[in-house]
């Protein structure tokens, strides 16, 4: 049977809207992650943004808005537009796993967010872990490579947080955390989507190679005070 696809149309709605309900804050027609957990909102129905952005902005300096362009507060500044692909997989990815892949748990946290700081600070928040499970690949006595979940709706997981360490490139890491995350999400009867610049030629071309197809180009306008 196929799974409608809809909600990966509004996905950042659709997970504070299901899943990730208890980590939203609702503004009516616009919710927000809590800051504490991502930097994204969205809207539906047309829905006159600027007083939630207005509020938010109090919360969190700079964050954005996936999809529509938002209609700004009259003394913010514009928002910038980022073009994204929405990827998704539909099988398991057939790539061999070689090295010991850990589950990341909270004694884990301060070497996910030091090497999330080193690659990737702008989009992961101090819990934003807690969305989803997080795995890694320790060399050494230290993390060099992460894969996580972030997003979720009843039917799709996002995956995220696909970061290596720079003196750890070129190994296959990233692809053995991708194909693991990937068989989890479909173990757990959902589908694995991902979400990436659209400018990122190297990543876009990995997910490819690894079976990913691009569903869609979307907006997401980051919004500065």
């Amino acid at each position: 049977m196929l799974i409608p696809e809809d909600t990966l149309d509004n996905p950042v709605w659709f997970s504070l809207t299901d899943i990730h309900f208890n980590e939203a804050i609702d503004y009516g027609g616009v919710k927000f992650f809590h800051p504490d957990y991502a930097p994204f909102g969205a809207f539906i129905n047309n829905t006159d943004t600027s007083n939630a952005i207005e509020k938010h902005a109090k919360l969190i300096n700079d964050f954005f808005i996936v999809g529509d362009k938002p209609k700004m507060p009259a003394h913010f500044k514009e928002p910038i537009e980022y073009i994204g692909l929405q990827m998704i997989i539909y099988n398991k990815i057939n790539f061999p796993i070689t090295e010991n892949i850990v589950e990341l748990t909270e004694s884990h946290y301060d070497n996910l967010i030091g090497l999330i700081k080193l690659v990737y600070p702008e989009y992961f928040k101090p819990k934003t872990n807690a969305l989803g499970q997080y795995f890694g690949i320790y060399k050494d006595g230290k993390l060099v490579a992460i894969t996580g979940e972030r997003m979720q709706t009843k039917n799709f997981i996002e995956i995220s947080a696909v970061i290596t360490h720079p003196d750890y490139t070129g190994n296959g890491f990233a692809k053995q955390l991708i194909a693991h995350t990937v068989e989890g999400i479909i173990k757990k009867g959902k589908t694995p989507i991902l979400h990436v610049d659209q400018t990122n030629l190297g990543p876009i071309k990995l997910y490819k190679k690894l079976g990913f197809s691009i569903r869609r180009k979307f907006s997401f306008w980051k919004i500065t005070i």
